[in-house]
């Protein structure tokens, strides 16, 4: 099957909704077309079957069979593109970079950073006991290994 069609369907029904976006599309050797779709506001189900519908009406299916799903990011999934960064700010996040792990509020994304806030205590300068300390990193996209949204209860 040809990506490049698929691919021409999607941003085709994207079009139609400039609050979404394409998170990642995949065709396996069996032919098992997988978009998924993310939006700044969410994804209602109406979307994900109209999005299905182009794709599906658009190809023909005696010329190559496939299965068509169509779907939004699970939560435990780590995030891929810049706009899923915006979408989540305020949110706790989990970043891993090469040499560590932060956790902490997104305050801000931009084209080529985020920048994450978190409160930790540490040993007092004078004297004994400990003192709470707001701290910051700011870490850019290509310095990112993996980033998932904590789900708080």
């Amino acid at each position: 099957m040809i990506q490049t069609a698929v691919k021409n369907l999607v941003d085709e029904a994207l079009a139609l909704n400039e609050s979404l976006y394409l998170i990642d599309l995949s065709i396996s050797e069996n032919n098992k077309v997988q978009v998924v779709v993310d939006g700044d506001t969410g994804v209602p189900l109406s979307e994900c079957i109209r999005i299905s519908r182009n794709i599906n009406d658009n190809l023909d299916r005696e010329e190559e069979d496939f299965s068509l799903e169509v779907t939004t990011p699970d939560i435990a999934h780590p995030l891929k593109v810049k706009r899923q960064y915006i979408k989540n700010l305020n949110r706790i996040l989990k970043v891993k970079n090469a040499e560590e792990e932060f956790e902490g509020t997104l305050v801000a994304a931009d084209e080529d950073k985020i920048v994450l806030n978190w409160k930790a205590r540490e040993p007092k300068l004078i004297g004994k006991g400990k003192v709470t300390v707001q701290k910051s990193v700011t870490i850019e996209y290509k310095d990112i290994i993996e980033a998932k949204v904590k789900i708080v209860f």
